[in-house]
């Protein structure tokens, strides 16, 4: 009887890093990562020296400055005497504010004008299709300068909610519509567990996400209970119970009230305002992109094979059922990369505010700021770093959700 023994193995040399296919693909990265490494190097180095040749140092002292501006819209306390870098502060979240409302907005917006393309029936589909065609195809810059120019033409302004002969009145006593904003009641707390409202509202998002959490052990519960048994249990007054229950009672607890805005001079006071500026960059930013998403929701959708559908109707599914449990499901695979850019391009285009006095990160830390203080380099490597970092914080939240909805085989 023989023996089989493995082959000697070749001792290596250095020409198997170009001969030898298992060493020639990292051969090339080498030398690539190399030249690439040298070439930021050299390009460096010439900044640093034509900056020294200039008289200029890149340092970021300048933030701890007074600013000496005002910001009309902002979500934390500042005011001219605050330093630029509180000033960016605000502008990131303006900007985060709006690119947040905005991609829930287009969602939405896309969800439903995506479906309803293709409806069967031919009015509702051909109006989605002019939706999708108009909006899509002019640039949203145009969009914005037409919704700000509408609201502050058409809207009235505050003296028109002024004494008996007033022309105008606030919906419901608590709504107040003008051409600089909208104004609408600010919850606060009475009996609040903490001195800072901050916490106090930190700990309803935290109730919030234990009641998101108890809801989807809950659905988990009912997908488990279907598969052995075949039976899905109603789950619907349970959620409910795990949303509204712990809800009602922090706000009791808090004493949950209301401060209504009123008219005292020449303009509302209390309350919150939504001024025109964010109204129109992020009414534009989701009717625009919105059109997108539609597109992408309708090749999603097309993209399910029919007999799912005829599957499913066979079944006894109502339509929108079938929507729900079946198509939109797998109709995820195809939809979801490209959102992904469709809110990288919402938050992106969130730089257009300043057209309309909307203090963003770019009108703040790239506009005042960077006239003020001269620093163009230092600003605008730090709007870059900040765009870049959201950018790349969406896209991996977005990759994790594609991962967790992608089909998985069996």
């Amino acid at each position: 009887m023989t023996n089989l023994t493995d082959p000697p193995r070749e001792s290596f040399r250095l020409s198997m890093l170009l001969n030898d296919t298992r060493y020639r693909s990292l051969t090339f990265q080498a030398i690539a990562a190399i030249v690439l490494a040298l070439a930021i190097w050299e390009l460096g180095g010439n900044l640093a020296q034509n900056l020294r040749a200039a008289g200029l140092n890149i340092s970021l002292s300048f933030m701890s400055d007074p600013a000496g501006y005002d910001i009309n819209q902002r979500l934390v306390e500042y005011d001219s005497q605050s330093s630029h870098a509180r000033a960016a502060l605000v502008g990131i979240l303006n900007t985060l504010l709006v690119a947040f409302l905005a991609c829930i907005t287009a969602t939405v917006f896309g969800v439903i004008a995506g479906v309803l393309r293709l409806s069967n029936n031919w009015l509702v589909s051909k109006v989605m299709a002019f939706y999708v065609e108009i909006f899509r195809n002019i640039p949203v810059l145009i969009w914005i300068l037409i919704i700000y120019t509408i609201m502050t033409s058409v809207m009235p302004g505050p003296r028109a909610f002024r004494g008996d002969n007033a022309t105008s009145s606030m919906l419901f006593d608590r709504f107040a519509f003008t051409n600089r904003g909208i104004y609408i009641p600010m919850p606060w707390f009475e009996n609040g567990i903490f001195g800072n409202p901050t916490l106090n509202w930190l700990l309803v998002i935290a109730g919030l996400i234990g009641s998101w959490i108890g809801a989807r052990s809950v659905t988990r519960w009912a997908n488990q209970k279907q598969e052995m048994t075949g039976q899905r249990p109603n789950t619907l007054w349970i959620k409910l119970a795990i949303w509204l229950v712990p809800f009602v009672l922090l706000m009791v607890i808090m004493g949950l009230s209301w401060e209504i805005p009123a008219l005292k001079g020449f303009n509302f006071k209390g309350g919150i305002k939504i001024g025109g500026p964010l109204i129109a960059l992020w009414f534009a930013l989701s009717i625009y992109t919105g059109a997108f998403i539609a597109e992408n929701v309708r090749a999603g959708i097309q993209a399910v094979s029919k007999g799912q559908t005829e599957a499913a109707a066979a079944l006894g599914l109502r339509a929108n059922r079938v929507m729900n449990l079946v198509i939109l499901p797998q109709a995820l695979r195809v939809i979801i990369p490209p959102l992904i850019s469709n809110y990288l391009n919402i938050t992106k285009n969130t730089s257009l505010a300043i057209l309309v006095g909307y203090a963003d990160i770019t009108a703040t830390l790239g506009g005042i700021t960077l006239n003020q203080t001269g620093r163009a380099i230092e600003c605008v490597l730090l709007l870059m770093l900040f765009y870049l970092t959201a950018s790349l914080l969406i896209s991996m939240a977005m990759n994790i959700y594609n991962s967790s909805v992608k089909l998985k085989e069996r």
